[in-house]
């Protein structure tokens, strides 16, 4: 669209504000808009998404939270403009020009989300067949995906050629079990440890933590934007998407993620039962899965060599979480056993 063509489109909107454009840069989901007040970012979402999330920007505005991207009012105190089926709300245009490394940037994008978390708990009434339900459906999926593993691998080690996916698969197999085993126990654990609690921890969860989504005014504070996904749910909701994202890379030892999630918990330190969950969570090797039974229901000619680099990825995946989440729980149980040393 050209510049023209976006300023009639656009005028409309910005009249809300008494904006008048100048001149508009299309960055994909956000316009930048040049005009007589000043340089702003125009965001249109669909209106069944709604304005929940404003309702969320405020309340944590209200608890003195003050790290996210500020949402302009109109002149009539409207947060956000319905135009031609679309919802349009209006924010200042953050340079996100930043000196600092990508290390400091990650610390400081985890230290505010902890502070975010931290404003916004509250304990939420959760029922003895709530917490039950969850249990028995979740351990239900788990064990219908360790029962189709099995019949995998049986059919594999059946055939008298195997195909490079098959063999690749049967030589992951064991640290696919193991890691299936320790997420089942760190869950029933968190079960045994929660079954007869009527409450839990809830925040508002960014619901799409990204560095992408943490910019920087010019003063070099970073801010949250692209709050829509914004709810209250346990904070495990925004560190296990960010953390899967970090782990997708060739193998290594990811000790970057797991200072971060110590960094994080300096500032929001997770209850027990909420470790137990978090651990069983991350270690779940639900990619492997999702890979395995995508091969498995494919019909017709297998693309065997795409199919294999698949596995390779998600067996790094797999390998990488291993290594984080083995890590902690020592971490965990180093100091547990220094605590009690001190108690004695």
């Amino acid at each position: 669209m050209n510049d023209t063509n976006w300023l009639i489109r656009l005028s409309p909107i910005l009249e809300n504000y008494q904006v008048k454009p100048y001149f508009v840069e299309d960055f994909g989901s956000v316009l930048k808009v040049y005009s007589n007040k000043g340089t702003f970012a125009l965001k249109k979402i669909s209106p069944t998404t709604g304005t929940d999330f404003i309702r969320h920007v405020h309340l944590l505005y209200q608890k003195g939270f003050n790290r996210i991207v500020p949402i302009y009012p109109t002149m009539d105190g409207r947060y956000a403009v319905l135009h031609e089926n679309e919802l349009y709300y209006l924010m200042p245009w953050m340079p996100n020009e930043v000196k600092e490394d990508r290390e400091h940037r990650n610390q400081q994008l985890f230290r505010e989300l902890a502070r975010l978390h931290t404003l916004s708990a509250k304990e939420t009434e959760v029922s003895k067949e709530e917490r039950t339900e969850h249990y028995e459906k979740t351990l239900d999926q788990l064990e219908k995906h360790q029962e189709f593993l099995e019949g995998f691998i049986e059919e594999c080690e059946n055939k008298t050629y195997m195909s490079p996916f098959e063999l690749l698969y049967c030589l992951y197999n064991n640290d696919i079990r193991m890691a299936l085993r320790f997420s089942k126990d760190r869950f029933e654990e968190w079960y045994e440890n929660t079954k007869d609690n009527e409450k839990a921890r809830m925040v508002i969860t960014h619901g799409k933590l990204s560095s992408q989504h943490f910019l920087y005014d010019e003063r070099g504070y970073g801010h949250f934007i692209n709050f829509e996904n914004a709810r209250y749910g346990s904070p495990i909701h925004d560190m296990l998407p960010y953390l899967s994202r970090s782990l997708d890379t060739q193998f290594r030892k990811s000790d970057d993620s797991i200072d971060l999630v110590l960094h994080y918990f300096k500032y929001f330190p997770f209850k027990q039962d909420e470790k137990l969950l978090f651990y069983s969570y991350l270690a779940y090797p639900f990619p492997m899965i999702q890979c395995v039974e995508g091969y498995y229901r494919k019909q017709g000619a297998k693309n065997e060599l795409k199919f294999v680099k698949q596995l390779q990825r998600r067996y790094w995946h797999l390998k990488n979480s291993e290594y984080v989440v083995s890590r902690m729980v020592e971490m965990d149980r180093q100091q547990q056993t220094k605590e009690g040393a001190q108690q004695q």
